[in-house]
């Protein structure tokens, strides 16, 4: 994702009808929230509630809780259901044609009814605008046409194949908006809202936003297990947003904690505060990218010895206090095709020998001179410990004389579209959890790596996946892509994440908020009253 820097299985296939899910609370489309409402605090800022803008996990969080998507990722599922449709489904075996039908009486929070002329609107929209900031360009590319046969029917003419679309839809980049409250050609810039999703937006400010339940929602969704959200916002700020964890300021913290305050606090498990740290599965991966055309890392050796004295135990151990898993390949675990190649390759840990020999052997004698460039912020606050860390293990060779340089985050993406760095760090948060998104983005054109590296044979095998609705299918062509990125070494995966939510022991239902899919789910976190 983005995240741009976040979901599994088989999208819907050619010919296959989604099954209808039963909507929220009555068949009347009443939803009733039950229990007390929730406080939660966040270090990330919501950038904006316009749904043709924003592209970034906070954002997100907010669409995904307050505008419908055709299609939805289920708790503890990353398989894409209806949500907002009564069907999804391809119209061709060459996954061009894909069409959704509308349940009956869905309708805005604000009364108004929504049909497919909110649908086409709303896709319509986001690609005219192309905000810099937003999905468009990324996700919604392959559209080519919208029609909207009736009101309650809508279908999308694709320029490609693409099987992974019901998967781009029935993310944040799928929200339909009130085509009367939404300027067709320009952004919505007065903080407000209005979609027809669990939660209505009540207020949004720079401190905090505010939620209820919205009693028009007709969806997937069954009981919603509170009756509100206030979400407050903590600016970076990790300090404060532990402190107020810890005070009862707020019930959870989610996105934000340092590491190590994470792993105190799990370790001590909640203690005399009357907190727990709640574990989720995330997708979430960390690359370090090589530039292939620099003079001193574009040479396949010196990335082949880097390969072999990486120590990711270690990285994840010291500096990310287990908060993360070492990753060996550009697919994380938990994603269909993942293998393991950078680990049968080059091992799990250091091979000194190994790499001194592969630099023996393209006749590089003296130590390796080499800058690792992080950024201190975009990828989290362990990014510039963790390259420190790396340099260390490289020196530790003998083979290596490396060091670290930081920059802030608008120099660092200059500077490297520009070509000055050898080495730097890149981290992803998903769209989407299918190995296409762990790959197209990385090798396609126009790629967010930026390394100068471009290979016919990874980019034909992701065209072959394409139009193949069944993903298992598209096993071998990415493992072979898998196998061909180890070989070249154009970037070196490090860790894949885990997310983690800190709350108070009222709190319960993280469980079905922190998982593959990335979707953060108010409507199932509930909070009990005082004993």
């Amino acid at each position: 994702m983005r995240k741009r820097d976040q979901w599994l299985a088989a999208p819907l296939g050619a010919g296959l009808a989604a099954a209808l899910l039963t909507g929220c609370g009555s068949e009347d489309g009443k939803a009733g929230g039950t229990g007390e409402s929730v406080v939660m605090g966040m270090s990330d800022d919501v950038l904006t509630t316009d749904p043709a803008s924003g592209y970034d996990p906070a954002t997100w969080l907010l669409f995904n809780n307050v505008y419908q998507s055709l299609l939805s990722f289920p708790k503890g599922s990353t398989t894409p259901q209806p949500e907002a449709a009564e069907t999804c489904k391809f119209q061709d075996e060459s996954s061009r044609t894909f069409q959704c039908r509308l349940k009956d009486g869905l309708k805005f929070s604000n009364g108004h009814e929504l049909t497919s002329e909110d649908v086409a609107f709303s896709f319509r929209r986001t690609l005219k605008i192309n905000d810099k900031l937003g999905p468009a360009s990324a996700l919604l590319s392959s559209i080519q046409d919208i029609k909207t046969p009736d009101k309650s029917t809508v279908v999308f003419q694709l320029n490609r194949s693409d099987a992974t679309f019901p998967q781009k839809i029935a993310s944040g980049a799928g929200s339909i908006v009130d085509h009367r409250e939404y300027p067709a050609d320009k952004l919505r810039t007065d903080g407000k809202a209005v979609g027809s999703g669990v939660y209505k937006l009540d207020s949004f400010d720079k401190k905090q936003a505010v939620f209820s339940v919205n009693s028009s929602y007709k969806g997937s969704v069954g009981q919603v297990q509170n009756r509100g959200i206030t979400m407050k916002f903590f600016h970076n700020d990790q300090a404060e947003l532990k402190s107020a964890v810890q005070k009862g300021d707020i019930d959870l913290a989610y996105r934000g904690l340092a590491m190590k305050d994470i792993a105190d606090l799990d370790s001590a498990g909640g203690g005399k505060q009357g907190l727990k740290v709640v574990e989720g599965t995330s997708a979430e991966v960390q690359h370090l990218v090589f530039n292939t055309k620099d003079p001193v890392v574009g040479k396949p050796a010196v990335r082949k010895a880097i390969a072999y004295l990486i120590d990711r135990s270690a990285l994840v151990r010291d500096v990310y206090k287990r908060t993360a898993e070492p990753l060996y390949s550009i697919v994380p675990t938990g994603i269909t095709g993942h293998k393991t190649p950078f680990f049968d390759a080059y091992g799990d840990r250091p091979q000194p020998d190994k790499a001194a020999a592969a630099l023996s052997a393209a006749g590089i004698k003296d130590k390796v001179k080499l800058t690792l460039w992080a950024t201190p912020i975009r990828y989290g606050p362990g990014t510039v410990p963790e390259f420190e860390e790396i340099a260390r293990q490289l020196n530790k060779s003998g083979l290596f004389e490396a060091d670290v340089k930081s920059v802030e985050i608008k120099q660092y993406e200059q500077d490297i579209e520009a070509g000055k760095y050898g080495v730097y760090v890149k981290g992803w948060i998903p769209d989407y959890p299918d190995p296409d998104n762990f790959t197209a983005p990385f090798f396609g054109d126009n790629n967010v790596l930026s390394n100068n590296y471009d290979s016919k044979e990874i980019t034909g095998h992701i065209l072959a996946t394409a139009a193949e609705g069944t993903r298992t299918a598209t096993v071998n062509d990415f493992a072979k892509v898998q196998t061909t990125v180890a070989q070249d070494l154009p970037i070196l995966p490090l860790w894949q994440g885990k997310q983690y939510a800190v709350a108070s022991d009222r709190i319960s239902g993280l469980q079905w908020t922190l998982d593959a899919s990335t979707v953060f789910r108010f409507w199932e976190i509930a909070k009990s009253a005082k004993e």
